[in-house]
């Protein structure tokens, strides 16, 4: 009889096999939220008989309501149906947050999107020598290069994807399609696992705020 060496994750204690298996179904649901939200946003409005199915699906599928950028959609529409009454101003404060979620903001504008993403507060001094950065988004300073020089001017280096020693993720203003859950919101959400495991102080900053130390 053969046996198959079963491999354990340090930080769940779960086969390393499962817990892929189960970052990749919360993947999934994201992306199938995504989509849900942008049906729901077709008209240029929101109901609250939709509220309330997002809802629902979120309580349905918990595994994803409490993974970024789902889990702050949950809590705004948990608040807002409290009271069982979606009213104007929520809709519209709710039909807000969805189209920056989605990327259904207009592409062509610059916008700040700091109400939805989750940047550090406060903000941390940034110092560059000898530090690590990873960029995500587009930048009104310059292409992601330019800024990548920028850094290393300045003593700092630059990476792909974010990681247990990286120290900075830098998230551009620029709203485009990109801000779709499918493309870079990855690093994002790869940055705040680690920032939330407690594992390594990396540190969430818009371009805003990393702009101020330059």
């Amino acid at each position: 009889m053969s046996y198959r060496e079963v491999i354990l994750d340090p930080d769940t204690a779960q086969p390393v096999s499962n817990v892929i298996g189960a970052a990749r179904r919360s993947e999934r649901n994201i992306d199938e939220l995504i989509g849900i939200c942008k049906g729901v946003i077709a008209d240029g409005s929101i109901v609250q008989g939709e509220a309330e199915f997002l809802l629902k699906w979120m309580e349905t599928n918990q595994d994803a309501a409490h993974e970024w950028p789902a889990n702050i959609l949950y809590e705004r529409i948990g608040l807002y149906l409290a009271d069982g009454v979606l009213d104007d101003v929520e809709k519209e404060d709710l039909l807000k947050l969805i189209k920056q979620i989605t990327g259904g903001e207009t592409p062509e504008t610059v916008q700040s999107m700091a109400s939805t993403l989750p940047l550090d507060d406060p903000m941390p001094h940034i110092e560059f020598d000898g530090r690590v950065f990873c960029l995500t988004g587009g930048f009104t300073v310059g292409s992601r290069d330019n800024v990548a020089k920028l850094i290393e001017g300045k003593g700092g280096r630059c990476v792909k994807a974010p990681t247990l020693s990286t120290d900075y993720l830098v998230i551009g203003i620029i709203g485009s399609r990109d801000w779709i859950h499918s493309t870079h919101g990855r690093k994002i959400e790869t940055a705040v696992t680690i920032r939330d495991s407690g594992k390594t102080p990396i540190s969430i900053v818009s371009e805003e705020h990393w702009i101020k130390f330059i």
